[in-house]
């Protein structure tokens, strides 16, 4: 998920997140949005490690430039930590700092189970694209060269 599409993700749940704290909501009855604003967190984050070392077709063929990608990145990183510091002080204020310890806790789990899951799923993907591209930009080469070679042979 792009940074862009990841800090809408993350923003709507927060402000739901803010307003269920606005009307005195219980952690439990919000933790759908938690998991949705996490999840997001997670996904900007992964985004910007992309953006620090993007596979080598994503180089070639993005619409954006590395440049961009990498700002648009960090914007969302720093909407996201101001995020979370203001929902530790409602959580605070609320709570107690035993609640963001355990919020934390939970946010380590789904950022973990990601990892194991969506990143790597797409990173394999993304990477079994570069061989096949890469195998058939081969066998293409290995065909011209060839059909180079016959028509060389057979005109002499």
């Amino acid at each position: 998920m792009d940074p862009a599409s990841a800090m809408a993700v993350a923003s709507a749940a927060f402000s739901t997140i803010k307003k269920g704290f606005a009307v005195g909501r219980d952690i439990e009855s919000m933790v759908g949005d938690l998991s949705r604003w996490m999840g997001a967190l997670s996904d900007i984050e992964q985004a910007e490690k992309e953006a620090k070392n993007p596979p080598i077709f994503k180089k070639l063929f993005s619409g954006k430039s590395v440049e961009q990608e990498a700002l648009e990145a960090y914007a969302a990183k720093k909407k996201a930590e101001s995020q979370r510091a203001e929902l530790k002080q409602w959580m605070g204020f609320t709570m107690g700092s035993k609640a963001w310890d355990e919020l934390i806790r939970m946010e380590g789990q789904i950022r973990k189970q990601r990892q194991d899951t969506l990143y790597r799923q797409r990173e394999r993907r993304q990477k079994f694209m570069e061989y096949v591209i890469i195998g058939g930009a081969i066998i293409i080469a290995v065909i011209i060269i060839f059909g180079a070679y016959k028509v060389i042979r057979g005109g002499s």
